[in-house]
């Protein structure tokens, strides 16, 4: 295991797997500098949490090479692109010219500024240099060491598959809503056999699914999703009421099933990124 400040990479050196694992919305790390200049609570930015994915996560896993972030989703979103800076927020973030994505104007971009029904959560704006040392410190440290990851899983196996593990809010559907969301971006940032054998997996276990919405995967999949490449990636999105307590803030009743599922999906896609898989469909 090795860590920084941001992140904690568990896993040999060198990944063993050509699975890479990555957890970046489940920090409950939240520096002095942000509790000093919040206008809510601070156990309303909860709100922004994957809450105890990260657990899910260590439960399922085995000697893949996974990525656990520390810092809070407040401090900093590792799943939003460096230029998704907010103007309403900070300084000099409207000089950019860069235009903005609908998660940036409901207040979802690089720094939330939003959550959840509190409303705004910073007292005061944060300059340009403030955002731009959350950068350096912690986003493109992570992101750096995920590509690596990769491209080191890929070189050693043949192929590398990024699992990017996150959590959402229960889906309103008139019928059973989905337990499990798959994003590939709509079929760009993964192969369509990978995605088939997570859907299968999940349907022999009894677990609703849907594929792309709501949620298609964010900038962790465009970044580093290049399947023409050998690098797939993928976002699962896991229902909170699924594995969590009543209260949406402990693992549940159901949380060794949610373990198993997650731990189901990735033995397919082991398999899946067998030598010789592909030459044999």
């Amino acid at each position: 295991m090795t860590a920084s400040p941001s992140f904690v990479r568990h896993g040999p050196p060198v990944p063993s797997s050509p699975l890479v694992l990555a957890v970046p919305h489940a920090g409950r790390d939240y520096p002095a500098p942000l509790q000093s200049a919040i206008r809510v609570p601070l156990a309303a930015l909860k709100g922004l949490e994957d809450r105890c994915a990260d657990a899910l996560a260590l439960e399922a896993w085995r000697d893949e090479t996974l990525f656990i972030a520390h810092r809070a989703r407040a401090w900093i979103d590792l799943n939003r692109g460096e230029q998704e800076r907010d103007p309403k927020l900070e300084d000099g973030a409207g000089l950019l010219g860069v235009p903005l994505s609908a998660k940036l104007r409901s207040g979802l971009g690089l720094v939330p500024r939003r959550v959840g029904n509190s409303g705004d959560i910073w007292s005061r704006r944060l300059s340009s240099a403030e955002v731009l040392a959350r950068i350096d410190e912690d986003h493109r440290p992570y992101h750096e060491a995920l590509a690596g990851a990769l491209s080191d899983a890929r070189t050693r196996h043949g192929v590398a598959v990024l699992v990017d593990i996150h959590s959402m809010p229960p889906l309103a559907s008139i019928g059973e809503p989905a337990r499990l969301v798959i994003g590939d971006r709509f079929g760009k940032s993964a192969g369509t056999r990978f995605v088939k054998r997570i859907e299968d997996a999940a349907r022999a276990l009894g677990v609703s699914i849907a594929s792309n919405t709501p949620y298609a995967g964010g900038h962790t999949l465009e970044r580093h999703g290049a399947p023409h490449n050998g690098i797939h990636a993928v976002q699962l999105e896991f229902d909170r009421s699924f594995y969590l307590d009543a209260a949406l803030d402990r693992p549940g009743p159901n949380f060794a099933a949610a373990v198993r599922l997650l731990r189901t999906i990735l033995d397919g896609l082991l398999d899946e990124a067998a030598p010789g898989a592909l030459a044999a469909e």
